[in-house]
Parts: C-alpha cells; sequence; structure tokens
C-alpha cells in the first residue's frame, strides 16, 4: 500500500464560528476584498455583519458583488483589477461554490499578469497569490477545502478550472448557521453535488484510504441527514452533519479527484448555464447503471449507505431536482437522455473527445 495525502487549510466548523473572521483576517493583511454574489449575502445580512468584525479588527473592506452562478473568467479579471486597483492585500470568498471559486481566482490574477485563460489551458504558471479566507454558505461545493476554481470561459463556453496549490485557502470558516437561508431547491442542488463528490470520489482511479473512509462517512451523513432538512424536519445536528458532508466531498475530491458525473456536466453548464446540481442529477443514475459492474464492491457499499433496496432514496433526492414533478426511472432516464445529447453536442463543438479536464478522474 503507499498513497500521499495533503490538505493545508485550516478548517474552523460550528456554530458562530464566523465570529472569529475580523481577528483571523487581521493575521493575514489590513484591506480585505470581499467577493461575493449580487444580493444573497447582503439580504441575508452576513456581509454587513462581516464588514463589522473586520473593521472592528481594523481591516478595511472592499465590496465585489459581481460573481455570477457559474462565474465567468472575464468577471475574474474584473475583479482582479479591482483589488490590485484597492491595494487589497487579502481576498474573503463569501458565498456558494462559485463565489469561493472566484475568489480564488481573483486572488491568483491579483498577483499573476495577464489572462487567466492562459493559466488554465495555456500551461502558464503562476508565482504566487494574495491570502484567501472561505466563508460558505451552501453545503455542497466542498471548495472551502482545496485549490480547484471552476471557471467558464464567456467565449468558447469552455468551463474548465484553475487549479494548483497556490490557491488553497489560509483558513476556511464552515458555520452550519449559514446555511439556512438557503432556499429549498438550493438546498436540494448543492445536497447533491456534496453527494456526487463523495460518490465519485469513492469510485476515482485516485482514492486511497483517507478519502475511502471520508466519503463513506460523507454519504452516510447526507443519507441520513439531507431528506430530513430538505422536508423541513431538519435538527441542528441535521443542518451540521449535511454541512460536514459537504466539506469532507471538498477534500475528497481534493485528493481522489471527480468522475464522469462532473466530467459530462462540465461542457453541459459551460455551454448552456444549467444548475451544476441539477445535471448531475440527470446524469447520475444512467452512468452508475452502466459502470457498476466495474467495481461491485464499491458501487454496493455506497448502495446499503442510501437504503439499498429498502427506499428510493436517490430516487428521492434527484426528485429533488425536479420539484413539481413525480419521480419515476421513465422520466429519470428520458432527462438523462437529453443530458447526454447536450454533452455529447458540446463536446463535438468544443474538439473535446478523448481530453479529460483537469483535476478529473474518470471512471
Amino acid at each position: 500500500m503507499e498513497f500521499s495525502y495533503f490538505m493545508p487549510v485550516r478548517l474552523l466548523f460550528g456554530a458562530n464560528v464566523i465570529d472569529q473572521l475580523g481577528a483571523t483576517a487581521k493575521s493575514y493583511g489590513t484591506h480585505a476584498l470581499i467577493v461575493t454574489g449580487r444580493s444573497s449575502t447582503k439580504r441575508s445580512g452576513l456581509l454587513d455583519r462581516s464588514i463589522a468584525l473586520l473593521e472592528a479588527a481594523g481591516v478595511r473592506a472592499t465590496v465585489f458583488n459581481k460573481v455570477e452562478p457559474n462565474p465567468l473568467t472575464t468577471t475574474v479579471m474584473e475583479g482582479a483589477a479591482l483589488a490590485r486597483e484597492q491595494g487589497c492585500d487579502l481576498v474573503i470568498g463569501m458565498g456558494g461554490g462559485s463565489m469561493m471559486d472566484a475568489a480564488k481566482a481573483v486572488a491568483f490574477c491579483a498577483v499573476n499578469g495577464g489572462d487567466v485563460n492562459d493559466y488554465i489551458s495555456g500551461g502558464k504558471q503562476g508565482t504566487g497569490c494574495l491570502p484567501i479566507l472561505e466563508v460558505p454558505t451552501t453545503c455542497g461545493t466542498g471548495s472551502e477545502a482545496n485549490p480547484f476554481a471552476v471557471l467558464t470561459n464567456p467565449e468558447t463556453k469552455d468551463k474548465k478550472s484553475l487549479w494548483g496549490d497556490l490557491i488553497y485557502p489560509k483558513v476556511s470558516f464552515i458555520d452550519p448557521e449559514l446555511m439556512k437561508t438557503m432556499p429549498k431547491e438550493v438546498l436540494a442542488s448543492v445536497g447533491f453535488d456534496a453527494l456526487s463528490h463523495n460518490m465519485e470520489g469513492y469510485l476515482a482511479t485516485r482514492s486511497q484510504p483517507i478519502t475511502d473512509q471520508l466519503a463513506l462517512h460523507a454519504i452516510r451523513l447526507t443519507a441520513g441527514s439531507l431528506p430530513k432538512v430538505y422536508r423541513g424536519e431538519g435538527t441542528q445536528e441535521d443542518w451540521e452533519n449535511i454541512t460536514l458532508a459537504s466539506l469532507l466531498g471538498g477534500i475528497v475530491i481534493n485528493t481522489a479527484g471527480v468522475g464522469g458525473g462532473h466530467g459530462m456536466e462540465h461542457p453541459v453548464s459551460g455551454m448552456y448555464n444549467v444548475v451544476h446540481g441539477k445535471g448531475l442529477a440527470a446524469l447520475t443514475p444512467p452512468l452508475f447503471r452502466h459502470s457498476y459492474n466495474t467495481k461491485p464492491e464499491r458501487y454496493a457499499a455506497i448502495s446499503r449507505l442510501l437504503g439499498g433496496g429498502k427506499s428510493l432514496l436517490l430516487g428521492d433526492l434527484i426528485e429533488m431536482q425536479f420539484m413539481g414533478t413525480t419521480y419515476n426511472p421513465w422520466l429519470g432516464s428520458a432527462i438523462a437522455l437529453v443530458m447526454m445529447v447536450i454533452v455529447l453536442v458540446c463536446m463535438a463543438i468544443m474538439n473535446r473527445f478523448g481530453e479529460g479536464e483537469e483535476g478529473v478522474s474518470f471512471l
């Protein structure tokens, strides 16, 4: 047995750990650029609360609130220009995975010149990065625990990852209380993303003993708590469980990578701006049906954690993605067929046949 494991992010987990933001940020700089979305953190009060915490610790704050779902490379370049213009010396990502990914890329581009696309696809290497702090408000991507920033080039519709040790966050504040403002549809989507990270990481060719144990525990947490939280029956422990499952998923894919579900979904959301979790929910069942015989023991372990023959939990989770419908295998197969056709068209357009995405370990 031989393996390597590396995860340098300091993780602060628990209710109200966000209160430590100001004192922690002061250790890394004096002027923070807060990278966030257009409205959710402002509407929830988190943005104003965070600015107050920073100012109380003597840290100035500039806000960049233009990040969209499936963040664009052009948005990242705009944020990096603002960071340089304002003299920011650290970056705080605040929001869902898109905002956290954008924050990493902004921190990187604020130090390294040129177009971010050259670092993603052109082989150009960076030399530094501003310190990054992450504050997740959704429990799905696990971006707070890995060095990936998934970005879409608006000209080519190419969705790929900027990644490398330079963009590991210094500290992440994983506060289950911040998850409770998510709408149900967002909860369902990000919850399925977290589940997919852990399932794909467990099945990946680069899986290893540490990631295996983390992934299995996270799948168990998701199976036991996500449906209850979605139905409005979740306890504080359930909220903590799904938040932890998301974090563990980010740690798992940091080492093991993801699989075919993410590899096929990224061209779809890059071309058509599909919600990531919904794309995964459409593609995962047929992918698993056609590949379970490659690693039957591992698929069996996942099946047992999801209820085996005693429940339709995977179907229940998929049904959350398509509110207003009743889950049935014919509907799931039809949606998946349409998604697969879109994937093939996208891949043909981008001449991607046979080319894997950085950070992706195909099943």
